[in-house]
């Protein structure tokens, strides 16, 4: 560092300057190209994903009463109980991990409780259940952790009556 300020200090006054505005533009180069951008880049993303979710929500609640009809005709059967089955999807989409507890409710139903299970993996884990396996949500409590995206949840899921 001190050589570099003996080579400044030697330059005429007129290079100095020179040199110290290009300095200065470098740094607001660095700081626009390396910092600026890049915050703004994940800060659009960001706002897209936020409006397609916004949208997905708005489409899902419009349509609801159609997709929970549709849901007993898609209902598919297993001959497995339902902790059986919600043990087994709950395995196959990934939340083997989370899995604190599942026990029976009533002769149709089942409450699981996870921990550290990640949001978008719940969500379309419960979807798949209602969709393709019949079971409803009868009650569900979701609690956000420390950790971005990741929730405990204790969900209780029953087959609807025909």
């Amino acid at each position: 560092m001190n050589k570099l300020m003996a080579w400044y200090r030697g330059l005429k006054e007129r290079e100095q300057r020179f040199v110290l505005i290009g300095a200065i533009g470098l740094g607001v180069l660095i700081l626009v190209g390396g910092v600026l951008l890049p915050l703004q880049a994940a800060v659009s993303t960001a706002v897209k994903r936020s409006e397609a979710r916004r949208e997905d929500l708005e489409w899902m609640r419009a349509n609801a009463p159609e997709i929970r009809a549709g849901a007993a005709q898609l209902l598919r059967q297993t001959g497995e109980p339902p902790v059986v089955l919600v043990d087994r999807t709950g395995h196959e989409s990934g939340l083997a991990g989370s899995f604190r507890g599942t026990q029976p409710s009533g002769t149709t139903g089942v409450r699981v409780q996870l921990e550290a299970a990640p949001f978008d993996t719940l969500i379309e884990w419960l979807n798949s259940l209602e969709q393709r396996h019949g079971l409803a949500i009868e009650a569900i409590t979701i609690d956000r952790t420390a950790q971005p995206g990741i929730v405990n949840a204790s969900v209780t899921l029953n087959q609807p009556k025909h």
